[in-house]
């Protein structure tokens, strides 16, 4: 599919569009008229909705903005670091079994605020080759440049190598399937990506204090994402481990996705009973989860103690569909225990570090001899010469 985007551009995406898709498109690109429309149709309390969670979500990131910085504490020397944003973005939108603006608004706003100059976004479009009315509202609101209706591992090579329509991005976020994630992996290197996202997971950490009724809900809440998504309790009460098996029973054939949820459970969920709190913080960061529900009593006085997690919620009062949706801090967030050594998506996504050297006649000349000597024990004598030769 890669091979052949680059090879033949809007034609093999339209054609990919038709075989995947079901979409006869005449054009990739959405229309101003298609964005006018699907506001003038939109839900006024749902169009509330987006703009006060966008809202939220910039304030967050704003944070998370870098200060260039200089040093010149020695004579003639300049030292410094600054922050340039990436000029193009490419934004992945999933589309098929369901829509997802939350997403459009954490990938898409990040970007914003780091300063990326054109924000292109790709999504597949339905049968009736339109994209859903609440993703093209969500990418107005959120400031994407433009849209494309393209989806799948079709879209992730137009994004890297650019077709007639689509312009080449230099770093490609947002989640996918399977072939979305393998195509990031294999277009990466000529591009940058966020992160290779494997199925959605939660672990809810839980006293015995907490409610076993809660607690199902929330594991079923990324249960009903994907079979493959892994809905994890990790808790010190036996009592409450038997409490929340019994009530999935009950919560799960009223789910409209119930077969999803079920198949979640059946095949990747987990209740780890542990002796004490402290062994069930360490099962979390074993586990590295990329949503980690910490319903214990007094939830700030664990949360230094906790070292590998994507997102964190304290209390009982902070279901993980707030942060998918409406609190600030992004979803799209380390899977598959890369929660270790990587981080959610932000604005250092979107932005690059040069640093800068100045020094002056006089400087390198005092520190010249140190510089050569260097150079010539690694055996690198023409970058010793550089040095020397402007004082002979």
């Amino acid at each position: 599919i890669i091979a052949d985007v680059r090879a033949r551009g809007d034609e093999a995406l339209k054609e990919y569009a038709l075989k995947f898709d079901g979409a006869k498109l005449d054009n990739i690109q959405v229309t101003q008229e298609e964005i006018e429309e699907a506001f003038a149709n939109m839900d006024g309390y749902f169009l509330e909705t987006l703009r006060e969670a966008a809202a939220n979500i910039e304030a967050f990131h704003r944070q998370q903005v870098h200060k260039n910085f200089v040093m010149n504490d020695k004579p003639g020397i300049v030292l410094g670091q600054k922050y340039t944003p990436i000029e193009k973005a490419g934004v992945y939108v999933p589309g098929g079994t369901a829509a997802y603006p939350s997403t459009v608004l954490m990938d898409v706003i990040p970007a914003k605020v780091a300063g990326v100059s054109e924000i292109v976004m790709t999504t597949p479009a339905g049968k009736d080759g339109k994209i859903d009315p609440v993703i093209l509202a969500a990418a107005a609101t959120a400031g994407v440049t433009r849209i494309f209706k393209t989806g799948g591992a079709q879209a992730v090579a137009a994004l890297a190598y650019g077709t007639q329509s689509i312009p080449a991005v230099d770093k490609i976020v947002g989640p996918g399937n399977i072939y979305v994630a393998t195509a990031k992996r294999k277009v990466f290197g000529k591009v940058g990506v966020d992160m290779i996202a494997g199925p959605s997971e939660i672990l809810v950490l839980a006293d015995g204090g907490c409610d076993p009724a809660w607690v199902a809900a929330d594991l079923l809440s990324q249960a009903e994402h994907d079979r493959l998504a892994s809905p994890v309790l990790v808790t010190d009460s036996a009592e409450l481990a038997k409490a929340v098996q019994a009530e999935l029973e009950v919560q799960i054939p009223q789910l409209p996705r119930a077969a999803i949820a079920r198949a979640s459970v059946d095949d990747n969920g987990k209740i780890i009973v542990c002796s004490d709190l402290r062994k069930a913080i360490e099962a979390c960061n074993i586990i590295a989860p990329e949503h980690l529900e910490v319903c214990v009593d007094d939830p700030f006085s664990v949360l230094n103690e906790i070292k590998n997690a994507g997102s964190i919620f304290l209390g009982r009062n902070v279901p993980e569909a707030l942060g998918d949706y409406f609190a600030g801090p992004n979803h799209t967030l380390p899977t598959s225990g890369t929660a270790r050594f990587s981080s959610p998506l932000g604005v250092d996504d979107f932005v690059k570090k040069s640093s800068f050297i100045y020094y002056t006649r006089e400087a390198l000349e005092k520190a010249a001899p140190r510089i050569a000597d260097f150079a010539e024990r690694e055996g690198l004598h023409a970058h010793a010469r550089s040095v020397t030769i402007r004082y002979e």
